[in-house]
């Protein structure tokens, strides 16, 4: 008999965008093979379990959840939506489930889950989180932070609602997943969830930081040991589950299928080849797409827009909340006008808010050919195979999200199989040497798959499909077959379970391995940028690859970053082959994913070591694809096998908005001027110890007060110097940060020199290192004190370097500095004339440098500048601080931090009344705040817009400024170095 821990159950969890689905199959128990009369040998009896396993059926596990106020059903269907009611607005006696509720670590108090939930948001403003499987693919925001729901009026004193409390991306995943464990283990008392074989689907697409993420929030959810599988592979072993008798029949003469998936946030593209290994049937994964955030809510968001137009006109824009609210409305309004009965037209109605819910309702009408026309023509419109999507500079961002920049998934689809032309061909070329019918291949003609298959709640409604079926027979010249899929919204969860039955040997598996390529970046010139293939693409699950022929040296006891990228891209390298990246190549077709982080433990005493001395560690790298579906990565050191360091992600803090130039990889030897040691030995010079010190430089001052030139001198003008460089200055420096106080002259330098060589404080290897070493400072303060300049470099340092604090650290600085800031200082005469003697105006800039700050704290600077802009005196360093704090679009910080765009709006009158001729920073300040984003959470309102654009047109504003305020743009290196405060460094450029 089996334990009771023992897995009695495959099962498969889609955990979607728009609703979670479970599925599940009875694994055939153990018995004793000999205790039947005829005892049956171990491999007949394992056979014979196989056999019990492959018929065993899936089902579907029916999930217990609220529908209304005290009303639980079970349903399929767990739609993917939280709702965070406000205090006394729910009766707690009707939220209560058949269980008792064991919330996930940083739940909310009464949050609700599933249908109710998903009706509740179309009622109510601001309280629903919806997406959260397309916010934990965002890089753009911490994804551990509690952000959601994004729509809600965030942080404004204003919100009719009252206080909203919020869920991480994170949080909110494993939310759902800890509602269907805690259902089936009320359910299945002696098979819990957590003991049973169970598989989670993400999309193909996926990174290794949404996947490593998607495993952390089942671990919160109670389930530490799941199996990830791509959906796409899952509707294919859905569709091979249903007709495994026929399938050989079905797929002859069809070399090459698609499996298109439009889920509610994503398209999620892979190829499939179809072949034969030892005389049956093989099906093999060659390809997948990219990230591509674009599916049903992109669809409801339209609708949403043509409603609101209709309610509002163009005179009046409704708040995100109530934007958010809509978009409930016109998904039902889809799914009715899309289906096959489509009635003519629909309601939408758009409830009012508070004791207007009902009294300030409004209603109007969307037509069923206005739908088709938005789905077929805006969506899946009848394109040409040469039409490839519009990428602008930067995505839509509607609700915090990056969308597709180009909303037609048909040119998607084309760019996809453009990408993977030479392994459609050679799939083509294979079938050719096996097949009795040959297909033709053309040079020059691209190769369409012959088969697809469609899944996906868009593709419920025939219409779509059909669209879908003509598109690609168009570009192929000839008819395409569609593969059978009678449940386009539960084939997925049917998939993971048939998959789970493929690794016990009872179906057919999908070969493939992995769907990406992963590269290591190694440091090179710019423009001719390398990468080490660490694991190639199709590498199968638990295979390590060793590179055996690349040897790294490693310091001990201190982090090393190693910089990663993946891609989908069909052409052929071995592990330890380089890669070579340049402006030629096309960079869609490489993703930067997050850092990997490691510190190698050192195990000899530091005494043991000579001052300066490093202990280094000689190691390969070891590489695999888990069973789990990650990418793992160790260390293996060359003189002893046993010692192995495993290196994992750094995805707690985001580092997305810096673009690296990829050249920064610690485990390379960089290209470093060729006199950088003459250059490190002058500083050692100035700052070095006893034994590397001229004591009568030191005492003459000369040494010091030409050491930038000297520097200059040796390696090159200073804005040339590359982060390389930069940082192995900083290693000097701080190596040597404690005699910095031998004189005013040698602090100043220091700081001067640290900051300039550590900006923006992150962004490179080890930075995070450095940071730890150099926040010590703060605690030990300015040491000559009595000079102001000194002071103002103090401030400047920070500023420079406030990137890599953490937000702890940021709060400790803005304690000390804002009883300066605040307008009742210049009342307290020791204040006032501290702040003259520490240099105000470089307190005020480094406050608004800090952008980890709380909306809390934010609020209270804003105010206090704002207390201030009567004084001429204090205007100049006011303006750019006011920018910087009032920005839709932050350097460095996560946009939930930011001032919500009510304050904004209250801010701008104020700089309206100044003359932006006189003083172009006010203009700037105002450009910053009204800043275009495309999120309507962070966008001032139209009326504003226009004010603010018709007084920069009026100021003989630059061009440029009022593009950033009339759309969505990337700034220019003159314009990141206007918000910055400083030039970024060679290498190191803001793409946010």
């Amino acid at each position: 008999m089996s334990s009771p821990s023992s897995p009695r159950f495959l099962v498969g969890i889609d955990l979607g965008t728009t609703h979670t689905v479970v599925a599940y199959s009875p694994i055939p128990q153990d018995s004793d093979p000999h205790s039947s009369d005829h005892a049956l040998d171990k491999t007949t009896f394992l056979a014979e379990k196989t056999q019990q396993l492959e018929v065993s059926s899936i089902k579907i596990f029916e999930i217990d959840q609220l529908i209304a106020p005290g009303e639980v059903a079970r349903k399929a269907l767990l739609p993917s939506f939280r709702y965070h009611p406000a205090s006394g607005e729910m009766n707690e006696a009707e939220l209560v489930l058949p269980w008792d509720i064991q919330p996930v670590e940083g739940e909310v108090s009464n949050a609700i889950i599933g249908e109710f939930a998903r009706d509740l948001g179309a009622k109510v403003e601001g309280r629903q989180v919806v997406s959260a499987k397309s916010w934990l693919s965002h890089t753009g925001v911490d994804r551990s932070e509690a952000i959601l729901p994004w729509s809600s009026s965030r942080q404004s004193s204003i919100a009719s609602t009252g206080d909203i409390e919020k869920v991480s991306p994170v949080v909110a995943s494993a939310s759902y997943l800890n509602h269907v464990r805690q259902a089936w283990d009320y359910h299945h008392p002696d098979s819990k969830l957590c003991h049973q074989e169970v598989v989670i689907t993400v999309p193909a697409s996926f990174d290794e930081g949404a996947r490593a993420l998607t495993i952390e929030a089942a671990a919160m959810a109670g389930l530490p040991n799941v199996l990830l599988l791509e959906e796409p592979q899952a509707v294919c072993y859905d569709w091979y589950a249903q007709n495994k008798e026929n399938a050989e029949t079905l797929l002859q003469n069809i070399p090459l299928l698609m499996v298109c998936d439009v889920g509610g946030g994503t398209t999620d593209l892979s190829l499939i080849k179809v072949g034969t290994e030892k005389g049956k049937l093989s099906l093999n994964r060659i390809g997948v797409g990219d990230h591509l955030m674009l599916g049903g809510d992109n669809l409801d968001l339209a609708l949403a827009h043509k409603a609101e137009q209709r309610l509002h006109g163009d005179t009046k824009k409704l708040s995100a909340a109530g934007l958010s609210k809509l978009i409930q409305q016109t998904r039902k309004v889809k799914e009715q006008l899309l289906s096959g009965n489509a009635p003519e037209t629909a309601k939408v109605t758009l409830l009012g808010s508070g004791s207007r819910l009902i009294g300030g309702a409004k209603t109007i009408e969307l037509t069923r050919q206005e739908v088709h026309d938005i789905a077929l023509n805006g969506f899946f419109p009848e394109t040409e195979f040469d039409d490839q999507p519009s990428h602008r500079q930067a995505a839509v961002v509607e609700f915090g999200l990056p969308y597709a920049a180009d909303p037609a998934i048909s040119k998607h689809l084309a760019q996809f199989i453009d990408l993977h032309d030479s392994v459609c061909r050679e799939a083509l070329l294979t079938h050719n040497q096996h097949a009795d019918t040959k297909i033709d291949i053309i040079e020059g003609k691209p190769i369409i798959p012959s088969a697809v298959l469609l899944n996906g709640g868009v593709f419920n409604s025939p219409l779509l499909t059909k669209r879908v079926l003509d598109i690609f027979s168009h570009w192929r010249g000839d008819s395409v077959t569609e593969l059978s899929n009678p449940h386009p919204d539960l084939a997925v969860a049917y998939g993971a379970v048939a998959y789970a039955k493929a690794r016990h040997g009872a179906q057919l598996k999908i070969g493939g391995g992995s769907a990406r390529s992963f590269f290591l970046m190694l440091g090179d010139k710019k423009t001719n940028q390398q990468g080490i293939c660490l694991l190639p693409k199709g590498t199968e699950e638990g295979t390590e690859v060793r590179l055996t022929q690349r040897k790294f040296a490693l310091t001990l006891g201190e982090p090393v970053r190693f910089n990663l990228i993946s891609s989908t891209d069909d052409s052929q390298i071995e592990a330890g082959g380089l890669l070579t990246i340049d402006e030629e190549n096309n960079e869609r077709s490489y993703v930067d994913l997050p850092p990997f982080i490691a510190t190698l433990d050192s195990e000899r005493d530091r005494s043991e070591l000579a001052a300066n001395q490093k202990d280094r560690q000689e190691v390969t790298l070891a590489c695999q694809l888990t069973e789990v579906g990650t990418l793992q990565i160790e260390c293996v050191s060359v003189t002893d096998e046993n010692k192995r360091w495993k290196v994992e992600f750094a995805i707690r803090k985001n580092l997305a908005r810096l673009n690296r130039d990829k050249d920064n990889s610690t485990l390379a030897e960089q290209l470093l001027p060729n006199r950088i040691d003459e250059a490190k030995s002058a500083i050692k010079l100035v700052y070095g110890g006893s034994k590397n010190t001229n004591i009568q430089a030191i005492n003459s001052g000369k040494a010091i007060k030409t050491l930038r030139n000297d520097l200059e001198k040796m390696i090159g003008k200073r804005d040339n110097w590359d982060v390389p460089c930069l940082r192995e200055l900083a290693d000097t420096l701080i190596d040597s940060r404690k005699r910095r106080r031998r004189s005013d002259i040698h602090e100043r330098n220091w700081l001067k020199l640290t900051g300039f060589t550590m900006r923006p404080g992150f962004g490179y290897p080890a930075d995070e290192f450095r940071m730890e070493q150099v926040w010590a400072l703060y605690q030990h303060g300015v040491q000559f004190d009595s000079n102001t300049q000194t002071w103002s470099d103090w401030w400047t340092f920070w500023r420079r370097i406030a990137g890599g604090l953490t937000q702890d650290q940021q709060l400790v600085i803005f304690k000390d500095i804002a009883k300066y800031i605040s307008p009742n200082a210049t009342r307290n005469s020791k204040l006032s004339k501290e702040m003259q003697e520490r240099s105000y105006e470089d307190m005020v800039r480094l406050a608004a440098s800090l952008e980890h700050l709380p909306f809390e704290n934010k609020l209270q600077l804003i105010e206090s500048l704002f207390g201030r802009l009567q004084k001429p005196q204090y205007s100049q360093a006011h303006w750019w601080a006011l920018g910087r704090i009032g920005t839709r679009s932050p350097f460095y910080g996560s946009t939930h931090n930011l001032l919500s765009s009510e304050h904004i709006s209250y801010c701008l009158p104020e700089l309206m009344e100044f003359d932006w001729r006189k003083d172009p920073n006010i203009g700037f300040a105002a450009v910053m705040m009204s800043r275009m984003t495309g999120d309507r959470t962070l966008d001032i309102n139209d009326e504003n817009r226009t004010k603010v654009i018709n007084k920069l047109k009026a100021s003989k504003a630059p061009e440029s400024w009022i593009q950033m305020v009339s759309e969505v743009k990337v700034l220019t290196e003159a314009e990141t170095k206007r918000v910055f405060g400083d030039a970024l460094p060679t290498g190191l450029r803001l793409i946010g």
